[in-house]
């Protein structure tokens, strides 16, 4: 994209105008003192675009050096580090970097000419992310310890997580009114299984990374589909309020947190895959009465249409960045809407005591100063297990049991 110039013949004027048109393009690859091995290019047409590609595991190792830390490298993983949690220390600095600036450095070292060329005018560099991969390894001890779950962990992932789940994972609203791909493949690389999930742009995959790692990572190409508190664009000291993630670079910090909360939950999903807990033990506490400040609260019943359909409402996707509330819930347990002011009241109260009966069990917990809700770790696992126990035939359980 450039600009060009165009004959207007009915105004009868030159006017300027910005559409596809062939130019040169100058590639550079250097290695920075701050970012490491990395890569650009830059477009010798106005306006002079510049794509940057930068690699965290990059930068983590030039701070680790100056650190003086003893680890070893396998192309962009660390399969082992003397100290790991100093080195989670480090990479997390990554998101306090002051983008901008950092950015701009790299424009003046590609383009020295450029303050000259726009001397008088307000022509600085508006940066933002065009792709970005979060990814969270799991280390192993020894290459024949992920070597001996991992084909396990790749079926699983194949064959059990349905379009719902891939959605979930990565905080996407599971409604009627979808309409992209929601697609799940896997292939076979020489440095062993890869298995992918897409929903549109957006994917997370998870692959065996550097002999003894596993690496969770999610894709994000399209932030739209997210949230950031954030005041709305041009109003820096308006209200704070949810709104759509943009592609500049001031928000980084969310889309880190949006893709770590992603790879949390695909891992959390995965650590499920085999467990040698048995669902009837699992299960066994929520199915009893409890009590709850004192009061007597009944047993879940994980079979009855009403709880099941609580279940299925608050393990869905667009709940497990930001939580769920008690109006949230009410459509989703109820197939028709209140006809009076008496019934949404009825609903309300019905739907307290149902929040009040899942945090009796422990199954979900209140966000502090709101009036949301998430799950727990153990809600996470006994609802992922009685909603799997729905899908599940008795040949196939026959065939488990074999």
């Amino acid at each position: 994209m450039a600009f060009d110039i165009y004959r207007n013949k009915d105004k009868k004027k030159l006017e300027l105008q910005y559409r596809l048109r062939k130019c040169l393009f100058l590639y550079h690859y250097w290695i920075d003192d701050q970012f490491g091995w990395m890569s650009a290019r830059i477009q010798s047409w106005l306006p002079f675009p510049i794509p940057i590609c930068l690699n965290g595991r990059e930068w983590l190792s030039r701070m680790m050096d100056r650190n003086g830390m003893s680890y070893r490298r396998d192309d962009n993983c660390f399969p082992w580090i003397d100290d790991f949690p100093k080195a989670q220390k480090l990479m997390k600095r990554q998101l306090r970097i002051s983008w901008h600036k950092a950015l701009a450095r790299l424009a003046r070292q590609l383009n020295p000419a450029h303050s000259r060329m726009f001397r008088g005018f307000w022509a600085r560099y508006y940066w933002s992310v065009f792709q970005s991969e979060w990814a969270t390894d799991v280390t192993f001890r020894k290459p024949s310890d992920i070597a001996a779950i991992y084909p396990a962990l790749v079926l699983h992932g194949i064959q059990t997580f349905s379009s719902g789940d891939v959605m979930r994972f990565l905080g996407r609203k599971v409604h009627g009114n979808f309409e992209g791909e929601i697609t799940s493949d896997f292939k076979d690389r020489s440095e062993g299984i890869r298995i992918k999930h897409c929903v549109k742009t957006n994917s997370i995959k998870a692959y065996n990374k550097g002999g003894n790692g596993l690496r969770i990572e999610t894709t994000m190409n399209d932030p739209g589909d997210f949230k950031v508190f954030r005041p709305k664009q041009g109003q820096p000291d308006g209200k704070l309020q949810w709104l759509p993630l943009r592609l500049g670079v001031a928000d980084i910090y969310r889309r880190a947190q949006v893709c770590q909360a992603s790879n949390d939950r695909y891992l959390d999903a995965l650590a499920s895959v085999d467990t040698s807990t048995p669902l009837g033990k699992l299960i066994r506490d929520i199915c009893r009465p409890t009590t709850y400040k004192g009061k007597r609260v009944r047993a879940l019943r994980p079979w009855a249409e009403l709880d099941l359909a609580l279940f299925r409402a608050i393990n869905r996707g667009e709940f497990c960045v930001n939580g769920f509330r008690n109006r949230d819930l009410q459509s989703l347990i109820s197939d028709r809407a209140p006809d009076s002011p008496e019934e949404k009241r009825r609903r309300s109260a019905r739907t307290s005591r149902l929040l009040r009966m899942l945090r009796a069990h422990h199954l979900i917990q209140k966000v502090p100063k709101t009036h949301r809700y998430l799950l727990t770790s153990r809600g996470r696992d006994v609802i992922s297990a009685i909603l799997c126990a729905q899908q599940i035939t008795l040949e196939q359980l026959n065939k488990l049991a074999a």
